[in-house]
């Protein structure tokens, strides 16, 4: 089109051309260069507690300068319950072995199905953490390289960490200290948070199942109030009905991502 210009000449516009040549099966990828390709990211589907775990690290601030204390954290996808956490003074593919054995012998899990997203750090990929993961059935999934969108669950938890009001305003001193705060964390977010993604139960009660008896009794409570005073209500009550289903990185061909937030 740049040269029909020059020459003062003008046929179609730009979408006209490339409407005439996608008719006409001319509108692929030309040349010797392999057309760029992108992976779409592994879909996983849970119904149930203890199906798909996601798990991180994270870097906790201590007093001296660039020395960190690794904040490792497994949660249920289904649930949002924190399954494994410990802190630790290295980061280590055997670290993670240890937090994830734990967490699974907790759980009593044993024989059944579960997968285990992460990202892609050495942590997550060494040789000792996937020898126990094939020992025990566990079923590795992994994101894109360098794309932290694939674990939001993971990344949305340590942002609710990191900015929960209780997080010390100054760098831990011991690797104790640490412990002890990231143990008060886990009990308030599993027992207490009670979670926007979850109709408000808390990870804990998801994770139990008691969250189904805890919504149906909050929709009696809104139904009864409707009935009592009907003009006050303009549309449909809140909907208390729990989720059957949660996905980690969903297919876009008719799928919805249920709990648009993950904290």
């Amino acid at each position: 089109m740049p040269a029909l210009a020059d020459r003062g000449e003008y046929l179609a516009s730009e979408s006209t051309f490339y409407r005439v040549l996608r008719a006409e099966g001319q509108a692929q990828h030309r040349g010797r260069a392999r057309p760029p390709t992108q992976r779409t990211p592994q879909s996983h589907r849970a119904t149930a507690p203890n199906q798909l775990w996601s798990w991180d690290i994270t870097y906790l601030a201590t007093t001296v300068q660039g020395i960190f204390f690794y904040l490792y954290l497994i949660m249920d996808v289904y649930s949002r319950k924190i399954v494994g956490l410990e802190v630790f003074e290295a980061e280590s593919a055997e670290h993670a072995t240890t937090v994830v054995g734990r967490a699974y012998l907790r759980e009593g899990i044993a024989g059944q199905p579960l997968v285990l997203h992460s990202d892609n750090g050495a942590p997550m990929k060494g040789a000792t953490l996937l020898a126990t993961l094939q020992k025990l059935g566990v079923v590795p999934s992994f994101s894109r390289p360098s794309v932290s969108n694939d674990n939001p669950y993971s990344e949305a938890l340590f942002r609710t960490l990191k900015y929960v009001p209780s997080y010390p305003t100054k760098p831990f001193e011991a690797v104790e200290q640490a412990r002890d705060w990231a143990l008060g964390f886990q009990h308030w977010y599993n027992e207490e948070h009670k979670h926007s993604a979850l109709k408000f139960v808390t990870p804990a009660e998801r994770h139990r199942g008691e969250d189904k008896d805890i919504l149906a009794r909050r929709r009696a409570v809104y139904a009864q109030a409707r009935a009592q005073r009907p003009e006050r209500w303009s549309g449909a009550a809140r909907d208390w009905e729990p989720d059957s289903e949660v996905w980690l990185n969903p297919p876009k061909e008719g799928r919805r991502k249920v709990g648009a937030s993950q904290t």
